[in-house]
């Protein structure tokens, strides 16, 4: 039996997702998916400058756990700007606190795994969990950063 993945903390939402190399079409492009716990682990440890056991300690996962997931996510960043890939930031097993569950993350406890088909990615929609307003889904603008033209609430992705 496998063992369960660990939720890890994360505090930070990117406002762009997607990323691609410059006058490459969209059809010729292979994409790297890479988490947002990934992101999270290079933020604290590139951006925040933290060191492993502190950056491990606030995203509440043990320190080979952080290194396992940086070393996978500078693999995955490395791979696509060597070989001219789309870098892709969606999913991964994840807890935001402070969160009200309007956004991507599916409970009153912004916990849950994106994944799938509509988890950030293009196409969909973006609905209004107080009065089912629906509106078309801006590709890398997360549902949540985005107000209901009707009564001005946070958007859910569909």
């Amino acid at each position: 039996m496998v063992r369960p993945r660990k939720i890890k903390l994360v505090s930070f939402e990117p406002k762009v997702t997607y990323f691609k190399p410059r006058a490459v079409p969209l059809a010729e492009l292979e994409e790297v998916d890479l988490t947002l716990d990934e992101l999270e682990v290079m933020r604290l440890s590139n951006i925040e400058h933290l060191g492993q056991e502190d950056a491990a300690e606030k995203m509440q996962i043990h320190q080979s756990t952080f290194q396992r997931t940086l070393t996978r996510a500078r693999e995955k960043v490395t791979d696509a700007l060597v070989r001219g890939k789309a870098i892709k930031i969606h999913g991964g097993d994840y807890a935001m606190p402070g969160r009200d569950g309007t956004g991507p993350f599916r409970s009153m406890l912004g916990r849950g795994r994106m994944r799938g088909p509509l988890a950030g990615g293009p196409g969909g929609a973006c609905v209004c969990p107080k009065c089912g307003n629906e509106q078309p889904h801006i590709r890398g603008v997360p549902c949540n950063q985005m107000k209901c033209a009707k009564c001005n609430s946070v958007m859910a992705r569909k």
